[in-house]
């Protein structure tokens, strides 16, 4: 495909990984102070929202410039990160940044379902290239990642609403991609049976 170049697979998980990461970190300094930014008082999460917002545009900025492309993901959730991180600090209110992750998960949930109920796998236009699956697997996946996705929707929906601020930053880190990473893999396990070789041509 051209305009699309290959990197270090360890710089892209870096690059993909590293802001999550240093918000964590971040936060984890600043969560019990707070500061006077042009007379207005800003929790130490607040801070690291902002800090969090430029560096993820660093990030995928080098990304975009060492492999010509980003992903429709990454496009839709930096999209969601600026607008509801700016929200977050505009009002003040660290509600803002906790929903966006209730709406990222749910909005791919919708768009994969909006996809099933037409007969398609929208999963597969994104990933095909990497993952070559005959169309029986791609709606099986596609039709368990999209309730996967609801139920992490749902899942966030409980943690922020009722847990601690510090167990949300946890779990938002580290306990839903995990649980989305491990999810993954042990549904491309069970449908190997679908899988194709990449050098072979489909059979009709």
């Amino acid at each position: 495909m051209t305009g699309k170049k290959e990197i270090n697979p360890f710089l892209k998980q870096v690059l993909e990984l590293g802001p999550p990461l240093a918000f964590f970190f971040i936060y984890l300094r600043l969560r019990d102070d707070s500061f006077l930014i042009g007379g207005t008082e800003y929790s130490g999460f607040i801070v690291a929202t902002i800090i969090f917002v430029p560096l993820m545009l660093a990030a995928m900025g080098i990304l975009w410039f060492l492999t010509g492309k980003l992903s429709r993901m990454q496009i839709f959730t930096a999209f969601m990160v600026i607008f509801f991180g700016g929200l977050t600090a505009w009002f003040n209110d660290e509600r803002f940044f906790k929903m966006k992750t209730t709406l990222v998960y749910g909005f791919f949930s919708l768009i994969m379902g909006i996809g099933l109920l037409q007969g398609k796998s929208y999963l597969a236009y994104v990933l095909d290239e990497v993952l070559p699956m005959r169309d029986e697997g791609w709606m099986i996946l596609t039709r368990r990642l999209c309730a996967c996705f609801a139920v992490l929707a749902v899942a966030n929906e409980v943690v922020w609403r009722t847990l601690s601020t510090d167990l949300w930053v946890k779990i938002e880190t580290f306990g839903f991609p995990i649980a989305l990473m491990v999810f993954l893999m042990l549904q491309i396990s069970m449908l190997q049976s679908y899988m194709e070789e990449p050098d072979r041509p489909q059979k009709k």
